[in-house]
């Protein structure tokens, strides 16, 4: 009888049935390609995503929607190079959390409010919404104003029809002040006012109506503000990124400048990160709010609505707000002035 105990090929003393079991075995640790393959296909986007981000290139309409989306392929990453990793799929895995943790660098920081400059100036509180084509509720927008004691109003996509509205709804009762420039669908805008305001040119030539003007706070105070809404990239890309690096003097070079409004942009795209490092900063991210999205309001995905403050100022506080019948929410901002 032949002696099992003894060494020799694993299986062997187990005629068929050892050589199934060893077959199956040998299966079993053979990575199936099909489940490769499909874990290597989102490390392909995600990869040229990284790139894009940490090169700093906006590229076209396609690109631009990609990278407003940076925060979810972060998170998506993250999710990716774990699942690869429990599949023993390791250069998969570690690529994709490499990428992942690459842009989570970038984004993880807007979780997290900064320090403020002390200052003992005056305050303003800021508000913008864009009234998509002038059918955001006007009630709405003017009971806005009065809980939250807006100084300075900005309004963009503002329409001759919707002004009528907000006539009635009592707002310019509240913000005697205005410079208006309505107009049919997404070109109009205007900036409403607690205080004296003196209209003047701060953002160039846009295809939509981007008024600037100097709010006169008293005291010798004077804060210029711009209505923000340039072209929708969509539309025209080249001219989209012209009409926001317009906005991006340096600081300094001016009196004190808050621009507020729909950017058409996220922090993740390079034209908006040119008018912050001109010395300018945004309000959502200084207060740790950065990723709470603004549109398309019926379901949040993206911050493309903004306050942008000149870095001489400190920002106390930031809030999104719904506006009923707007595919927007409002962005609001309290700024302390030096």
């Amino acid at each position: 009888m032949e002696d099992l105990s003894e060494p020799g090929p694993r299986g062997a003393g187990l005629g068929i049935l050892g050589s199934m079991v060893l077959a199956e075995e040998t299966r079993s640790r053979r990575k199936n390609p099909l489940v490769t393959g499909l874990l290597v296909v989102p490390v392909v986007p995600l990869a040229v995503l990284a790139a894009l981000r940490l090169i700093g290139f906006d590229g076209d309409w396609y690109t631009l929607i990609a990278l407003s989306l940076t925060p979810y392929a972060a998170a998506a990453g993250l999710l990716l190079g774990g699942v690869a990793l429990a599949l023993r799929r390791w250069w998969i895995g570690g690529v994709a959390l490499v990428l992942a943790i690459a842009l989570a660098v970038l984004v993880v920081p807007r979780l997290s409010a900064s320090d403020q400059r002390d200052l003992h100036g005056k305050t303003l509180r800021v508000l913008s919404s864009n009234l998509l084509y002038g059918q955001a509720d006007a009630k709405a927008v003017v009971n806005l104003v009065r809980e939250q004691r807006i100084d300075v109003l900005n309004l963009v996509e503002m329409t001759p029809r919707v002004v009528d509205r907000l006539t009635a709804a009592g707002l310019f009762d509240l913000l005697p002040y205005r410079v208006l420039h309505p107009a049919p669908g997404a070109f109009g805008s205007g900036i409403v006012s607690r205080f004296p305001l003196k209209e003047v040119n701060l953002s160039g030539d846009s295809a939509a109506k981007q008024p600037g003007a100097e709010a006169d706070l008293g005291d010798g105070v004077v804060v210029e503000i711009v209505a923000v809404h340039p072209i929708s990239p969509d539309v025209d890309t080249p001219q989209w990124e012209r009409e926001i690096k317009d906005l991006s003097r340096p600081a300094g070079e001016h009196g004190l400048r808050i621009l507020a409004g729909d950017f058409n942009a996220t922090l993740d795209h390079v034209a908006f990160r040119t008018v912050l490092a001109r010395g300018y900063r945004d309000a959502a991210e200084e207060r740790g709010e950065g990723l709470t999205p603004t549109w398309p309001s019926s379901l949040p995905v993206v911050t493309i609505d903004h306050v942008v403050v000149d870095n001489r100022a400190a920002v106390l506080d930031y809030r999104v707000f719904d506006v009923p019948d707007s595919d927007h929410r409002a962005v609001f901002a309290e700024v302390r002035l030096p």
